[in-house]
C-alpha cells in the first residue's frame, strides 16, 4: 500500500491563486537582484584568488589570537572560522586570506607564485601562534588565472545546464511547457542567488554544485507535473484547462510533498551536523528544495494558462472524455 502525505480526494484550486504567486515571486525576484546589484555576493577564495588553510589542534584554539597573528602579516584581508567540536570549543579554524592585488603588482611578482609565498608565511604564522603540534588538514592555494577561469567555467555550467534544460522540454512537450520550467527555473536560481547576496553567505565553487542541483530538481519536480497534465490531456478532453491543471497539480502534490521531505530529511542533519564547509552548501539546497516545490505548483503549471496548449498536439489513445 502506497503512502499518501495528501489525501487522495484533495481538490485545492491552485489556479484560482496564480495571480498571488506571480506578485509575491516578481516582487521576492526584484529584491533578490536588487541585493545582488547593490550588495553583491561574499565571493570565496575560490573566485576572488587567495589561500585558504584549515587546521586542526587537540588543544582549544585562541581565534582572537589567530586573527591578529594573521592579519598582523600584512598579507591581504583575513577571515577566521572556527570549527567547533561536539562541546562547544574551538578545536579547529580555518584561514581565508584573500589576494591582494595592488600589493602583488607593486612588488612586481608573479601573482600564482606570490600566494605560494603567502601560504608558507601563514602556516609559519599558525604554528608560532598554535604551537608546532597542530596539523594542516587542507591548504588552498587559488591565484588570478585560476580564479578568473572558475568564474567563468561556473557561469558557462550554469547556463549551460539551463539551455539543456530547454531543449530537453521543448522537444518532449510543447514551446509552453518548455517557457514554463524555464521560468520557474530562472526563478529558483535568482532566488537562491539572492538569498545568497542577503545573507552574505561565501560563495564558492560548492554553491556552484548548489545551484546546479538546485537547477535539476526544480526540473524534475516541474517535469512530474507536466507528465500528470500530459495525461489529463488526453483522457479530460473536454475539461476547463484551469480545472486540468489543477487536477494535475492536486495529484501529484504528495508525490512532491514526499520528495521534497526526503530530500530536507537527509539535509538538515548535514546544515547542524556537517561543520563550516558543508553548511553553506546544504543550507542553499535546503532553501532551493522549498523554492524549487512552491515554483513547480504557482510558477511553472498555471503559467501555461497564460501561454495557452492546444489538445490536438497529444497523441496516441485517448481514454472517454470526461470532466
Amino acid at each position: 500500500m502506497l503512502l499518501k502525505i495528501i489525501p487522495e480526494n484533495t481538490k485545492f484550486p491552485f489556479t484560482k491563486y496564480r495571480w498571488h504567486g506571480v506578485i509575491i515571486s516578481t516582487l521576492l525576484n526584484i529584491a533578490a537582484i536588487a541585493s545582488m546589484v547593490f550588495i553583491g555576493f561574499n565571493f570565496g577564495v575560490d573566485f576572488k584568488g587567495g589561500v585558504t588553510i584549515e587546521v586542526a589542534s587537540s588543544n582549544p584554539i585562541d581565534i582572537t589570537a589567530v586573527r591578529s597573528g594573521v592579519s598582523g602579516l600584512g598579507l591581504g584581508a583575513v577571515k577566521v572560522q572556527a570549527i567547533n567540536d561536539a562541546s562547544g570549543d574551538a578545536n579547529g579554524v580555518i584561514v581565508y586570506v584573500e589576494r591582494d592585488a595592488e600589493a602583488e603588482t607593486s612588488a612586481g611578482a608573479d601573482q600564482d607564485e606570490a600566494q605560494q609565498v603567502v601560504a608558507a608565511e601563514i602556516q609559519t604564522k599558525l604554528k608560532e601562534v598554535l604551537g608546532a603540534d597542530i596539523t594542516f588538514r587542507r591548504t588552498d592555494v587559488v591565484g588570478a588565472t585560476v580564479s578568473g577561469e572558475l568564474i567563468k567555467k561556473g557561469v558557462m555550467a550554469v547556463v549551460g545546464s539551463i539551455l539543456l534544460i530547454i531543449i530537453y522540454v521543448w522537444f518532449r512537450y510543447r514551446w509552453q511547457f518548455g517557457v514554463g520550467a524555464i521560468v520557474a527555473t530562472i526563478h529558483d536560481t535568482i532566488m537562491t542567488l539572492g538569498m545568497l547576496s542577503i545573507l552574505q553567505v561565501p560563495f564558492d565553487i560548492p554553491m556552484i554544485a548548489a545551484i546546479l542541483t538546485i537547477v535539476g530538481y526544480s526540473v524534475n519536480d516541474t517535469v512530474v507535473v507536466f507528465d500528470r497534465m500530459r495525461e489529463n490531456l488526453r483522457k479530460f478532453k473536454k475539461m476547463p484547462f484551469g480545472e486540468l491543471i489543477d487536477l494535475s497539480i492536486n495529484e501529484t502534490l504528495s508525490r512532491t510533498v514526499m520528495t521534497s521531505g526526503t530530500v530536507i530529511i537527509s539535509l538538515v542533519p548535514l546544515f547542524f551536523f556537517g561543520g563550516e564547509v558543508l553548511r553553506g552548501f546544504s543550507g542553499a539546497i535546503l532553501f532551493g528544495v522549498f523554492v524549487g516545490t512552491y515554483s513547480s505548483i504557482f510558477i511553472a503549471a498555471p503559467f501555461l494558462m497564460a501561454t495557452g496548449v492546444g489538445r490536438d498536439w497529444v497523441k496516441g489513445a485517448a481514454a472517454p472524455a470526461g470532466a
